[in-house]
């Protein structure tokens, strides 16, 4: 989609806030292998492999990405802000429920914890690629960039919705429904977090106009990257 200079110049704020929340309609959970699984559809007991893989990758990958954000901004108090998370074990988004994630995938698939590059081979190149592609990003870019690619939590509450999902959630084992949203994408930061990330963006990307089509792409970035993993994972599920 293509969006005029002079259309992006009048946005106001809530315009603005609205286009970045219409990315949903690209959330992950509207991945065909995610409806699948989520309505009952896939043989649970094909799953765990290949979906504990992805989600230890990719949740292993999640501190990286938060501490480039941490290592590129200057602001103090945002640092302290982006840091409590980790900082209070046991809290909603906290660190001991990333531990029990990353715990859980890795049960799945081995008794110890193997070295990275074990993990690297297990998890798939697709996987590897799509993963190391965001965090490379994050550590790249201007870390407002990287807190607005961190902008498909705002989706995440909605990938829990339905009774349905409950049947597909055998693919990690020892987790619940609040602990695994989805394959390899969950343990969400809290919703107060994801508001700040929310102000963050509509606050830097306002002037020029171009910079407001710079933050859509990010976020089409990141959802193509949670859109990737899937494929992966359907690719070596061999799902139709």
């Amino acid at each position: 989609m293509r969006w005029a200079t002079d259309e992006m110049k009048a946005w106001s704020r809530e315009e603005f806030e609205r286009e970045l929340r219409r990315k949903e309609a690209r959330y992950h959970t509207h991945h065909p292998f995610h409806i699948m699984m989520n309505e009952g559809r896939l043989n649970r007991e094909a799953i765990p492999r290949p979906g504990s893989l992805t989600a230890f990758y990719y949740q292993s990958s999640i501190p990286m990405k938060d501490g480039a954000i941490i290592s590129n901004c200057p602001d103090r108090e945002i640092r302290r802000a982006w840091i409590v998370p980790y900082s209070r074990p046991g809290r909603p988004g906290g660190r001991g429920r990333r531990t029990r994630v990353l715990d859980s995938a890795r049960r799945s698939c081995w008794h110890h914890s193997p070295p990275v590059d074990v993990i690297r081979a297990a998890a798939g190149p697709r996987c590897v690629f799509a993963v190391d592609a965001y965090v490379n990003f994050a550590k790249a870019r201007p870390w407002q960039e990287a807190v607005c690619s961190s902008l498909t939590e705002m989706f995440a509450p909605q990938s829990a919705s339905g009774s349905s999902f409950q049947t597909g959630l055998g693919i990690i084992r020892g987790l619940t429904l609040r602990d695994s949203r989805t394959f390899g994408c969950g343990c969400h930061r809290p919703a107060r977090d994801v508001e700040d990330g929310l102000r963050i963006t509509l606050d830097y990307f306002n002037y020029p106009p171009r910079s407001r089509r710079r933050a859509l792409d990010i976020l089409q970035f990141k959802l193509d990257v949670l859109w990737a993993i899937l494929d992966a994972v359907q690719l070596e599920y061999g799902t139709p």
